[in-house]
């Protein structure tokens, strides 16, 4: 299994999922937003903090993962990250 990279902000992983699918359709403070428009739809809430501590990326990755029913490594991958 791959590492995580420490160094991710909000701002770039929600960049690096719009890659998959994802799409910004709001911020609310430090909060962002995407929905993957896919039948049956799904959201992710990102904060935008610089950088994203650890658990929180994992977190969100895991989620991400389940929806496409993908590895983390193969998301990693298609993120760029």
């Amino acid at each position: 299994m791959t590492k995580l990279p420490r160094d991710v902000t909000g701002l770039q992983l929600a960049k690096a999922l719009a890659r998959v699918g994802y799409a910004v359709t709001r911020q609310s403070g430090s909060h962002i937003r995407l929905t993957l428009h896919e039948a049956p739809g799904h959201h992710v809430t990102i904060p935008a903090h610089q950088p994203l501590k650890l658990g929180t990326l994992a977190a969100i990755l895991s989620e991400v993962c389940g929806r496409l029913r993908i590895e983390r490594d193969e998301l990693l991958q298609r993120l760029g990250l």
